[in-house]
């Protein structure tokens, strides 16, 4: 299953990392994230969001 990770970091002013992974499930997805968290960013994260990665092409447009 294929995840986007949103990670929002920083003291003074939030920026945003986003990166895709793959992995079984929620729990795996969790693991993986962590691991792949840039090591400079990580005393500032404040929030991490993980959701199921949607494929473009097989989404529902409005008008379809």
């Amino acid at each position: 299953m294929r995840f986007q990770v949103t990670v929002r970091y920083g003291v003074r002013a939030q920026r945003y990392h986003m990166y895709a992974l793959e992995a079984a499930d929620a729990r795996s997805a969790l693991e993986t994230a962590a691991s792949m968290m840039p090591a400079e960013i990580a005393g500032e994260v404040d929030l991490i969001e993980i959701r199921v990665a949607v494929d473009p092409d097989a989404r529902a447009y409005v008008g379809e």
